[in-house]
């Protein structure tokens, strides 16, 4: 979607070539150490109203402090004497910066254009220990799209500096609970942009998005019978897409976005059906008399793990595509749902129930190396990863009433989606947009 609404280009490139390129933070470590970063203050050129880069510098500060990689040292914090120095200096006039207590300098600038219509954006990166630059680039865009364009900002210094781009141009879609109904909403990771996607006044829950990042699917119960619907992400062209009598929810798509696999109550109980993308052709994986729940694919799409209650208790399985090599892998406690497998395919986020409290807990797909993410504050569930695999939303009742969190995949740094009143369930990240 982005591709559509921000132009951007490359202005400047890495000094040294790409198998030369540092990583400067190491994000995979289990202690995970933050690089210190200075920030000062962004530069308005030409006619550029001064609160349009105070605009920017404020998302830019966000976004790089919520990713929990970096100790923002932002232009208040500066040395009296740096305090009031704007837009990209020189790299003969570095020097000048180090008394900031930073590793790292990100520095820019912002033009408006075309009598207020046009906006450009353009950021260096400095190595203050080496006293040398590192990147530079500018993006363009209609001003609409600003904080669209400094969340792409945020991703590529985010790749710069540990290898990997971050994951500022996603989504998060979730259940808003509202008196006697539950409805959809989506919002930027930082809480932004908050938007209703349903307003059918009925029970709507279980949202997951399409692959191509244009849809939400879920589970409704606008006919009364808990049917799967899509629909655009402004709420229009809604869709009834799988309508069996019975339980038609927990929808996942494969990787290559060709299969669905989901939860259909068609014989009594649940169990786990393969569809076609398009909805056709149902073909039941699961057997016996257990009922069975909540799919979710392996990323190489060989795999697929899934909440069963055959051996007494609710428990993680995983089984092949085919239904087939069918293995238990949670054995502690007695109640354990909700699996999200990463999308780098080391482990499995779940559900699972501790002393009367739900909990997130982790597990490599063979079994070993369970690891708890959350306390025993409040109930945790809901699991789900980004889309690099590097963090996991969740809702939890650790504040009151329900709401969506976000946390590093390693634990660390847990805070909530939005300040909105009422309660949020079942996270669903996005695809990243660009």
């Amino acid at each position: 979607m982005m591709r559509f609404l921000t132009f951007f280009l490359f202005a400047f490139f890495l000094c040294s070539s790409a198998g030369e390129a540092r990583v400067y933070l190491d994000v995979n470590t289990p202690t995970l150490i933050q690089l210190p970063i200075v920030l000062p203050r962004w530069k308005a050129t030409d006619k550029t109203p001064p609160t349009l880069p105070a605009k920017i510098y404020e998302v830019l500060e966000n976004d790089l402090t919520l990713s929990g990689f970096f100790r923002v040292i932002n232009s208040n914090s500066l040395p009296a004497q740096l305090q009031k120095k704007e837009g990209i200096p020189s790299t003969l006039y570095l020097l000048e910066w180090m008394p900031a207590g930073g590793e790292i300098l990100l520095a820019g600038e912002t033009t408006l254009e075309s009598e207020g219509l046009n906006l450009k954006l353009k950021f260096h990166l400095f190595d203050l220990v080496e006293q040398k630059h590192l990147v530079g680039k500018q993006y363009e865009g209609p001003i609409q799209n600003l904080r669209a364009m400094v969340h792409r900002m945020a991703d590529e210094v985010i790749l710069q500096l540990t290898g990997e781009r971050g994951v500022n141009t996603t989504k998060i879609a979730y259940v808003n609970l509202q008196p006697g109904n539950k409805e959809i909403f989506i919002s930027d990771i930082d809480g932004a942009n908050i938007k209703q996607i349903t307003r059918n006044q009925s029970i709507n829950v279980s949202p997951v998005w399409a692959p191509d990042g244009k849809r939400i699917a879920f589970t409704s119960y606008l006919k009364r019978n808990p049917d799967l619907y899509l629909v655009d992400l402004d709420g229009k062209n809604l869709v009834r897409f799988l309508s069996h009598q019975g339980l038609n929810t927990s929808p996942s798509w494969s990787p290559d976005g060709k299969q669905i696999a989901l939860m259909l109550g068609m014989e009594g109980k649940s169990d786990i059906y393969l569809v076609d993308a398009n909805g056709g052709n149902p073909r039941k994986l699961t057997k016996g008399h257990g009922n069975e729940a909540s799919p979710t694919w392996s990323p190489d799409g060989k795999s697929i793990g899934f909440v069963s209650d055959r051996s007494g208790s609710p428990q993680i399985y995983v089984m092949s595509v085919q239904g087939s090599e069918v293995r238990r892998i949670t054995f502690e406690g007695s109640y354990n749902t909700q699996p999200s497998w990463s999308p780098k395919g080391d482990r499995i986020a779940f559900c699972g129930r501790v002393g009367g409290r739900y909990t997130i807990f982790a597990v490599k797909p063979d079994g070993t190396g369970l690891q708890r993410l959350t306390s025993n504050a409040g109930d945790n569930e809901n699991p789900c990863w980004s889309p690099d695999g590097r963090y996991l939303a969740f809702s939890s009742t650790r504040t009151g009433a329900p709401k969506i969190f976000i946390m590093h995949a390693n634990s660390l740094n847990p805070r909530p989606l939005t300040q909105a009143k009422g309660g949020e369930l079942s996270p669903a990240w996005s695809r990243r947009f660009d």
